[in-house]
């Protein structure tokens, strides 16, 4: 299934249906009143984030998705059907976006996540409402109002707790296959990765995490070029960030030039990608003598403006020091995911009490007085003491 992550789609919610303008007439009751029932509501559109999808395919081929119109109302004060709602189902992960007015509608990071993005109208009403005693025959109603119309940019954002980054051949796919079953294409040319990758590290029994792989980033890339903003917005929700450098390019370009080209456009591309933890790890030691990657890597930390949590040399290929990155990101990913929990709890805790309302029983139980509910003399309380 070919890989796509955003797309842009029109949706309609249903039409709210128009009121009613009917007497009741039946034999013997000539002039029975005003009976005309109201219409229905329109349908509402709806998005789901769906675990089995991981692509937004199905949306660049329909782009056109409308919400059922509410019924008229009829005789016998008969309210109209409500219009039918619609359920479109995208990938967890998927950011929704009002294309017109970059408003951003719903951020679909949970399975089961749901959000409303266009409203149904609401429905009309019949004459019974007009009714009063100097107007016994209302020949008024309403009809029943719009339902919103929107454009939607939908973006698919990876949700991994690791993203590589690099430059292109810096040996990203190469790591993700050597940690995970994850199987990218692995060529000796440069962006021979097109389109992101996910792969599950298992660093024991109990633990594991997500890492993503994402195509390597050219100088420009937080402005487009090299399509460097599609892939640098898949790295926003990752917890870690591990800068790949590739410590022989086959360009023969500088490492240290091409690392600091990846850290500029970090810091370029904003969302707080450059304040992200960050791993920086030299690749492909087996390349060259060990004490150069080293030396390398010290010179390439003192140079960074934000500097890494750990270095590591590595060999993705040979699978040399992979296991001790991969033990120090499993501990740092456990630290940070019991530290937002912790958040959570404490966010929670504070909404509670905010949202909290005393019952009359209970503020009788849990009455604090205070001195307003004393009527004291100005001389203060009279105190009696007895032997």
């Amino acid at each position: 299934m070919k890989f796509v992550d955003e797309a842009t789609i029109r949706v309609e919610a249903g039409d709210g249906g128009n009121g009613c303008v009917s007497f009741r007439r039946e034999k013997y009751i000539p002039r029975g009143g005003p009976d005309g029932g109201d219409g229905g509501d329109g349908g509402h559109v709806y998005i789901l984030a769906d675990n089995n999808l991981n692509t937004l395919v199905d949306y660049k081929f329909t782009k056109f998705y409308k919400a059922g119109r509410g019924e008229n109302g009829s005789s016998a004060d008969c309210t109209g059907a409500r219009g039918e709602d619609i359920l479109l189902k995208v990938p967890v992960g998927t950011r929704i976006t009002d294309a017109e007015t970059g408003e951003v509608l719903g951020d679909l990071r949970n399975i089961s996540d749901k959000v409303c993005v266009a409203r149904g109208g609401r429905r009309g009403l019949g004459n019974t409402h007009f009714k009063s005693s100097v107007n016994r025959a209302p020949r008024q109603k309403t009809n029943g109002t719009p339902g919103e119309k929107r454009i939607l940019n939908l973006e698919l954002l990876l949700v991994a707790d690791v993203g590589l980054l690099g430059m292109p051949n810096a040996g990203k796919s190469t790591f993700i296959r050597s940690v995970s079953a994850a199987r990218p294409k692995v060529a000796d040319y440069p962006f021979t990765t097109l389109v992101p990758n996910l792969g599950v590290v298992k660093t024991n029994e109990h633990d594991s995490f997500v890492i993503a792989d994402v195509p390597g980033l050219i100088e420009g890339a937080s402005e487009g070029a090299g399509l460097g903003h599609r892939f640098l917005r898949h790295l926003e929700r990752c917890r870690v960030l591990v800068h790949l450098i590739d410590v022989l390019p086959v360009d023969e370009s500088s490492p240290l030039e091409n690392a600091l080209i990846i850290e500029n456009e970090l810091k370029q591309y904003a969302h707080d990608l450059f304040d992200k933890p960050r791993f920086l790890v030299i690749n492909k030691v087996d390349l060259v003598d060990e004490s150069y990657a080293l030396e390398l890597c010290k010179e390439i930390e003192e140079k960074f403006e934000q500097k890494p949590l750990k270095t590591f040399v590595i060999s993705a290929a040979s699978k040399h020091n992979t296991q001790a990155l991969i033990t120090e990101l499993q501990k740092l990913i456990n630290e940070l995911k019991a530290k937002e929990q912790e958040e959570n709890k404490e966010e929670s805790a504070q909404e509670a009490s905010d949202n909290f309302v005393w019952t009359e029983a209970e503020k009788e139980v849990n009455h604090h007085y205070t001195d307003e509910d004393f009527d004291f003399e100005e001389d203060g309380p009279e105190f009696i003491y007895r032997n």
